[in-house]
């Protein structure tokens, strides 16, 4: 196997944790919400954000990296169509993305001190998981359409 084979499968792999664990903490973190119950919310924004720190941060830096590379050796450049429009919807998820962690260590951080101190969850607790979870949507539909584009490299 060749270098350009092994960088395009890991470039896939990463890609896979990145939603695929950007989804599937979303998931849990939104439906442990709906419970109110703060031992469970407490549990699960804990791993949820070590999750992203594992597995999604890696990915996310190495997604540029891996594709950017990719793009040299087949001989295509940023002016391509595609790859300009997956630059673009990257860098939105991102943008989203970014406030997520943040918001997502404060969940945890919040959660945890009520749970350690029996109080309830409050109001600005709630106010801070809608933001997460407004924000998670335009960079979930960002990073599908990237994977449009990667497969089908429409113009």
């Amino acid at each position: 196997m060749n270098t350009y084979l092994i960088v395009k499968w890991l470039h896939i792999i990463s890609s896979v944790l990145m939603v695929g664990t950007g989804f599937g903490t979303a998931f849990y973190l939104f439906f442990i919400h709906r419970t109110r119950n703060l031992e469970a919310i407490a549990e699960v924004s804990r791993l949820v954000v070590r999750a992203d720190t594992w597995f999604t941060m890696p990915a996310v830096i190495f997604q540029p990296l891996s594709g950017l590379w990719l793009m040299q050796q087949t001989g295509l450049t940023l002016t391509t169509g595609w790859i300009l429009l997956s630059l673009a919807l990257f860098v939105l998820a991102g943008i989203c993305w970014l406030p997520v962690v943040w918001l997502q260590i404060e969940l945890r951080n919040t959660a945890r001190a009520c749970r350690d101190e029996q109080r309830p969850l409050p109001d600005y607790y709630w106010r801070k998981a809608r933001l997460w979870e407004w924000l998670g949507y335009p960079a979930f539909i960002a990073v599908t359409v990237i994977f449009f584009l990667m497969v089908n490299k429409p113009f």
